[in-house]
């Protein structure tokens, strides 16, 4: 990866890390296009983290294919939303503080927090 250090992405609850490399390599590519350094606040998440836990199932930063990355300005969201549906991310979801990317196989869809 050009911008990022695989531990950035460490679960913060085991430290496991079991990201998938295709979603990295297309992280990365987000991170390129947007041209701003990327803050990540979530990467893989272990079945016994949390935030997991009180799920049926595991979600998927368990899968290794999201991260959610800090964002301080309505600009810094709009780019990242606006690329990241054009490189294929699947799942985008848009809090006040962080954006969520991931592939689900699943129906893309886009969501607020």
């Amino acid at each position: 990866m050009k911008y990022f250090d695989i531990s950035e992405f460490d679960c913060k609850h085991t430290g496991k890390n079991k990201m998938d490399p295709l979603f990295l390599s297309r992280l990365d590519s987000l991170r390129d296009i947007c041209n701003f350094s990327f803050v990540i606040t979530s990467g893989y998440r272990d079945l016994s983290h949390p935030v997991e836990t009180v799920k049926s199932k595991g979600g998927t930063h368990t899968q290794g294919i999201a991260a959610d990355i800090a964002v301080n300005f309505g600009s810094q969201r709009y780019t990242i939303v606006r690329e990241a549906m054009k490189l294929g991310f699947t799942g985008i979801g848009i809090a006040d503080s962080f954006i969520h990317v991931d592939l689900r196989k699943t129906t893309p869809v886009v969501w607020a927090y």
